[in-house]
């Protein structure tokens, strides 16, 4: 009996990652099958989290309009994704050339990509411009591109392409933006801002489209690191400031968020959040105890200042 019971416990543990498994699978073949002869636009098909949303959908047999500002990146991309595709049953994608800061051209491409099939089914927002810096070095031009890139240039594109949806009765509109859409972080004022304001935007426009089944989702990881680069090690154990920065530096990998993507547009979800506890935590300090975060925020500054003056 005693040795039953000693094997309950793994056996269980095994049993219930089993179907953990069984299920993370099937909800992923579930995600791929609903993306058929979908026409997904992805704006900045060309960073690291854009190759890797094009190659999901790719792979799930999406009608994909790639759209960058380098073309020879986009002619890349497109390459590497028909060279390991099964053209049965997937679309070759099709390419537009689109700087998303550039307002003046938005409407146009707006067309351009709506020609691409006639229909968009969803815009997936990804582009986004980042500085950091005192906000009080940063110049106001500085300030205007960077919202360009990050609330006006996809407001517009959002603006030439919702219409069809609305005609349509169907879509959906997805943005990638970030934690710093929902708490700022010292040094990086206009970014924040941009991401604030975007942000705000899209809790408007869900609710404005929902009565013609037109769907707005929002994804907001810590930060999207690189593939290789790692946190660098450090004394954080200094203060609390340093311990929460140590966990934001833990930022989400291209594949993870790629792969939550195609999760979130297959099950229509309105809002995602992706990071460890401590990030989720301090936003629910920033909102019932606004003191206690500030009094944190401002200590961090405050070290950052003093370890600058000793060097």
């Amino acid at each position: 009996m005693g040795f039953l019971a000693f094997l309950i416990v793994p056996l269980l543990i095994l049993g219930i990652s089993g179907i953990l498994f069984i299920y993370r699978e099937v909800v992923r073949l579930m995600s791929r099958s609903a993306m058929k002869n979908k026409v997904v636009v992805i704006t900045d098909a060309v960073s690291g989290l854009g190759k890797e949303c094009s190659r999901v959908f790719h792979a799930a047999g999406a009608r994909l309009v790639l759209c960058g500002k380098t073309w020879e990146k986009l002619e890349a991309l497109h390459d590497a994704l028909i060279s390991v595709a099964d053209p049965s049953v997937t679309f070759t994608p099709k390419l537009v050339f689109l700087d998303i800061g550039d307002i003046h051209t938005i409407q146009e491409v707006g067309k351009e990509i709506l020609d691409c099939y006639g229909c968009v089914d969803v815009l997936i927002n990804n582009a986004s411009m980042k500085i950091k810096g005192p906000a009080h070095s940063v110049t106001l031009e500085l300030d205007r591109k960077i919202m360009d890139a990050n609330y006006f240039g996809p407001i517009t594109l959002i603006k030439a392409i919702l219409p069809h949806m609305i005609s349509r009765r169907t879509g959906q509109i997805v943005l990638v933006n970030t934690i710093q859409g929902k708490l700022g972080v010292p040094f990086r004022a206009a970014y924040a801002a941009s991401k604030h304001a975007i942000q705000g935007f899209f809790d408007c426009l869900r609710a404005e489209v929902e009565e013609f089944d037109v769907f707005v989702s929002t994804i907001s990881p810590t930060f999207i690191r690189s593939y290789h680069v790692q946190p660098q090690p450090g004394n954080w154990e200094a203060s609390i400031w340093k311990f929460f920065f140590r966990k934001l530096s833990y930022g989400v990998h291209p594949v993870e968020v790629a792969e939550e993507v195609l999760r979130t547009v297959s099950r229509r979800k309105q809002e995602v959040f992706m990071a460890n506890p401590v990030p989720k935590a301090a936003l629910y300090v920033r909102t019932f105890l606004p003191e206690l975060f500030f009094a944190v925020v401002a200590t961090g500054v405050k070290e950052k200042h003093f370890a600058e003056e000793e060097k």
